[in-house]
């Protein structure tokens, strides 16, 4: 299981900072969603899971959509843009990895290149399962890039298989 990073809070700061991913390495920390300020948490309305936009029925969000899955090679771990889009933990591990739909969509994959969420393309930082659970949030690094922050029951999914 990941660690958290040295310093959550800092990135805390960050994710309220910006949306747009990088093409980057991005970190990933387990986060406590009691602890989230209320416009990154799933209490907000852009970031509730039962809003349509963030469904996981969408049209853009859906797993039955082909740019979702690890079928497109836009979206395969043998993609070689995808190595430059790794989600890293504190002590280094690769868990996954991130690429964008063409509608704007963020995917978040484990190395085996199973979707494991997403974030929908407009509305919302939060991250949400493929089954439609709130799972964390995205945002934007002081001097690019993004990171993510999950919960703990979200950042095992990473890790099943």
């Amino acid at each position: 299981m990941p660690r958290p990073l040295a310093r959550p809070l800092a990135l805390l700061l960050a994710l309220a900072a910006g949306t747009a991913p990088a093409l980057a390495d991005a970190p990933l920390f387990i986060l406590d969603r009691t602890q989230l300020p209320f416009e990154l948490g799933p209490g907000h309305p852009a970031n509730n899971p039962a809003a349509p936009a963030n469904s996981p029925y969408s049209a853009w969000n859906s797993a039955g959509n082909s740019s979702n899955t690890s079928g497109n090679y836009e979206n395969r771990p043998s993609n070689p843009a995808n190595q430059n889009r790794l989600i890293i933990t504190s002590d280094g591990s690769v868990v996954g990895y991130y690429a964008l739909n063409p509608g704007g969509v963020l995917n978040l994959f484990d190395v085996n290149g199973n979707r494991v969420a997403f974030r929908p393309a407009r509305g919302s930082k939060s991250l949400f399962t493929t089954n439609g659970q709130w799972c964390g949030t995205t945002g934007g690094l002081d001097g690019g890039g993004v990171a993510f922050g999950i919960t703990q029951s979200c950042a095992a999914r990473f890790f099943r298989n």
